[in-house]
């Protein structure tokens, strides 16, 4: 029986279009999620939504059109901690798939090691919706922020960061570097010039911070994409850091309350965001590969 808390959510656009831009060699899609079935991953009663089945076979046949041969799988708050279905996810593709899992205190330290293992390179906290914050407080998240350092993890945020004043502090206390999805969540009409996304904006140019290209739907205020409201964010964004950005498509696009938007107009954004095909290359391919560990693909000219 579905929670009266946690809605059924529509499923991705069955008929994903090849995108428009040339797509490099070890592209990464670093923001997706995995579901289904649930008698095999049940979902948390404490959560926001429930999630139509996703499967790792559908989402390799999204990336085969796409052109992308990498990805993060990241875990959703409907799962809690339970990290099974990303795991086993993973498992099917170790050396193109990695993971975000989320964890609690008494997470021993074999379990972190069994997890980095089986390809996690980082933790999720999600600040926003119901069941994604596994630790009592923030300082207990700096504390497990010490204990993944050596492993090479990072943690990953989803916060609406314009309204968080604790996040600058936050950040510079943890052992680790931060990761924040969805351009940062700061909704639209809100524009760069806000006073907590300039003050965003100053702490991504701190060094600390990994953004991530990710959920426009989410944050426009328009019901189709090309989502034009959102184009001064990733401007700001490539302009600040560009070897810090990450792009992910958000698959399968969960509590998605617009039209579904295709995931073909979707990866179309990036070239209107980032119009140099080399920075773009930067972001789809490099920068993957130095936070969760890839090897870089060589070109042709390479032995």
């Amino acid at each position: 029986m579905i929670p009266a808390h946690a809605p059924f959510c529509a499923a991705p656009d069955p008929a994903p279009r090849a995108p428009h831009f040339p797509v490099p060699a070890g592209a990464c899609d670093c923001h997706v999620h995995v579901f289904g079935p649930a008698d095999r991953y049940p979902y948390q009663h404490e959560r926001a939504y429930t999630p139509p089945d996703a499967p790792p076979s559908a989402l390799s046949a999204l990336h085969r059109t796409l052109g992308i041969s990498r990805a993060v799988v990241v875990q959703a708050s409907v799962h809690g901690a339970d990290n099974r279905a990303i795991i086993d996810a993973v498992a099917r593709a170790p050396d193109s798939l990695r993971a975000v899992a989320a964890v609690r205190r008494d997470v021993t330290d074999a379990e972190l090691r069994g997890l980095h293992e089986s390809g996690v390179r980082g933790i999720r906290v999600n600040l926003v919706d119901r069941g994604g914050m596994p630790f009592d407080s923030l300082d207990e998240l700096v504390h497990m922020s010490t204990r993944i350092r050596d492993m090479g993890w990072h943690v990953e945020f989803l916060v609406h960061v314009e309204a968080n004043d604790e996040l600058p502090g936050l950040v510079r206390r943890l052992a680790v570097p931060a990761v924040f999805g969805h351009l940062g969540y700061t909704k639209a009409p809100k524009r760069p010039d806000d006073p907590g996304y300039r003050q965003f904006l100053a702490l991504f140019g701190e060094g600390r911070c990994w953004v991530k290209l990710t959920g426009p739907y989410r944050i426009s205020a328009r019901d189709r994409p090309p989502y034009d409201d959102l184009d001064a964010f990733a401007h700001a964004l490539v302009s600040v850091a560009p070897d810090r950005l990450l792009w992910g498509s958000d698959w399968p696009h969960v509590m998605q309350v617009k039209p579904m938007p295709n995931d073909g107009d979707l990866f179309d954004l990036l070239p209107r965001w980032v119009p140099d095909a080399a920075m773009r290359t930067r972001i789809l391919v490099d920068n993957p590969a130095v936070l969760y560990g890839f090897d870089t693909p060589k070109t042709k000219d390479q032995p």
